[in-house]
């Protein structure tokens, strides 16, 4: 390989006036702009240090970028489980995910790499190992299970939403031209000259105007 790129880990530049987001976007442009298809890349949870769609949204681009365009070798850890997706979109990505075992509440990382991409992060179980007192450790955990039942809700909501607004307007098509799908109903396809057809199209196309 000609050169290795890494952006990993966080840092403000305050006596510069860059926040860690910025630094990150910094060190990621000077990343996509030199890189060639020799090069290595390594990069560790890029997009974080902004909002989570705008965080996700540059993650999703500039993966793809690398995958499409300059096609290095490149090592990508992230924490966006929607990323995954590109594993199927893109030939050229495969997911690979560190190995959990869950067992009586517990967490048991296996320091082993396998296949596969996975949808389920363990934020407080590494925040209990390190050390977080148990009452916040308690409390997080029942916010979790909170904005998890409130997102299920949202998402089955907007579904039902969606699918009733379809038939509202399905009914208000039928409704709106109830005269030509009785006429299109009371056609005798097979005794229809290509005249009467054309006519009979004209009248349609009329009334639904």
């Amino acid at each position: 390989m000609d050169r290795i790129f890494t952006r990993v880990g966080a840092s403000d530049e305050l006596a510069r006036g860059q926040s860690t987001f910025m630094v990150e976007m910094t060190e990621t442009a000077n990343i996509l702009n030199n890189a060639t298809e020799r090069s290595l890349v390594i990069l560790d949870e890029v997009g974080r240090g902004t909002s989570t769609y705008d965080g996700l949204s540059l993650a999703w681009a500039i993966t793809e970028h690398l995958a499409n365009h300059i096609k290095c070798r490149t090592l990508f850890a992230t924490h966006y489980h929607e990323l995954t997706e590109l594993g199927r979109l893109l030939v050229n990505v495969k997911n690979l995910n560190v190995a959990v075992r869950e067992w009586e509440g517990q967490v048991i990382f296996l320091h082993k790499i396998v296949p596969g991409g996975t949808d389920k992060s363990y934020g407080i179980h590494v925040a209990k190992l390190a050390g977080i007192p148990k009452t916040i450790l308690r409390r997080a955990d029942e916010i979790l299970k909170d904005l998890e039942n409130t997102f299920a809700k949202e998402a089955c909501g907007e579904k039902l939403a969606r699918h009733k607004t379809a038939q509202d307007e399905d009914i208000l098509f039928v409704e709106k031209h109830k005269s030509v799908l009785e006429k299109l109903r009371e056609l005798d396809v097979n005794n229809l000259t290509p005249i009467e057809a054309i006519n009979l199209l004209n009248e349609i196309k009329k009334e639904m105007q």
